[in-house]
């Protein structure tokens, strides 16, 4: 494949692109903005990107490919394009999300390895994470830099640096030999940005956070086990303030899909056990079936279900439910009514109905649980 520049169409090699690359980086960082250097890193990303993408023509070179992502290692190139996404012109920076996605996944000829450039983030260069992450702080690369996080969080050590990395910019990154997951975090570390970056940023920054962000909750599912057991109440603070209460729609309804998913899952057994268990969790989620938008009243509804259908009950969540039963029993049979065609919902209606008939007039379990927030007559 032969890549042809100026009036010499000299022929470039991929390590002669990748340090060109590397050279306009750091010019696009400490030199006055120029359209000169924005035009040639565009040129020079797009050839990068048809070494490792092809044509519809022509297929890449694997020698070529191989040339281009040891000189990318060698030379670091990958952290200096994950902080300086934001800074690229639109086509290039389109390009770089391509050549990222291909060269994380990238493996030798022979197979016998795992993916080089994901073990140099992993050992290596972790700040390369920290980096792509903190793209979200800029709407010019919040959406590139999610793309290649969800490609490169299907590795879970991927997750455990964005879950357990507490470094500040320009400082270095956790290394995967220092996390220790029964440690409970400070709580404002890389991840928990993503409260904000979903709460706080523009409507496509924050449906691309999310994403990310749900993601990272539900691939690695013992390791997240682990995290939200040892965080669970900073997490679940965060989560139901910041989330389930957030003034966008799309925000409330899609973090409301997501605690049901969350509690549903097997591997979140003792996350579930221990959210079901507080008073203040099941009056928020009977606030929601009162919401006046009918797809968070039925996102809500799979929450609330898990609270009802415990066998468990604490004595806060026994209280409520009793306090209401009378409002509960005539509100359920109306609850969505119009959903005719959806036999599992109405099925699971009528189960709710009946576990609420059978409960006692007072609470069976003793147990202390503090009871705050809204009134128990919320759901009248």
């Amino acid at each position: 494949m032969a890549f042809l520049f100026g009036a010499n169409r000299r022929q470039k090699q991929p390590t002669d692109i990748a340090r060109s690359i590397k050279d306009l980086l750091r010019r696009l960082w400490n030199e006055p903005p120029s359209p000169k250097v924005d035009e040639e890193l565009g040129r020079q990303m797009a050839q990068m990107k048809l070494i490792v993408q092809g044509t519809p023509e022509v297929e890449c070179s694997p020698e070529q490919v191989q040339q281009l992502v040891q000189c990318i290692i060698q030379e670091d190139i990958l952290f200096d394009l994950a902080r300086s996404i934001r800074k690229l012109p639109f086509e290039a920076r389109k390009d770089a999300q391509i050549i990222f996605a291909h060269i994380l996944r990238w493996k030798p000829a022979n197979g016998r390895s795992s993916e080089p450039a994901i073990s140099y983030l992993v050992s290596k260069r972790p700040e390369i994470i920290v980096e792509l992450c903190r793209g979200y702080e800029y709407p010019e690369s919040a959406l590139p830099c999610g793309t290649i996080l969800r490609q490169a969080i299907m590795q879970d050590s991927i997750t455990a640096i964005i879950l357990y990395d507490e470094s500040k910019p320009g400082e270095r990154a956790v290394q995967i030999s220092e996390v220790d997951v029964r440690r409970q975090e400070s709580c404002q570390g890389l991840f928990w940005n993503f409260f904000n970056w979903i709460n706080k940023g523009s409507f496509e920054v924050s449906a691309d956070a999310f994403n990310t962000f749900r993601d990272i909750l539900t691939r690695h599912k013992t390791m997240v086990a682990q995290y939200l057991s040892t965080n669970f109440e900073e997490f679940f603070s965060r989560y139901n303030t910041l989330l389930i209460q957030s003034d966008s729609y799309v925000t409330k309804r899609q973090s409301i899909k997501l605690l049901g998913e969350i509690l549903l899952d097997r591997a979140n057994y003792n996350v579930m056990t221990a959210y079901v268990d507080r008073g203040a969790h099941l009056k928020l989620c009977m606030n929601l079936l009162k919401d006046d938008r009918k797809m968070v009243q039925y996102e809500g509804f799979h929450v609330f279900k898990v609270f009802v259908a415990n066998p468990n009950k604490s004595t806060a969540v026994q209280r409520i439910l009793i306090n209401n039963r009378d409002r509960l029993l005539k509100f359920l049979p109306k609850f969505l009514e119009d959903r005719t065609d959806d036999d599992q919902f109405t099925d699971e209606k009528s189960f709710l109905v009946r576990q609420i008939e059978l409960l006692p007039a007072e609470p069976a379990d003793s147990r202390p649980q503090a009871v705050g927030g809204v009134g128990v007559g919320a759901v009248a």
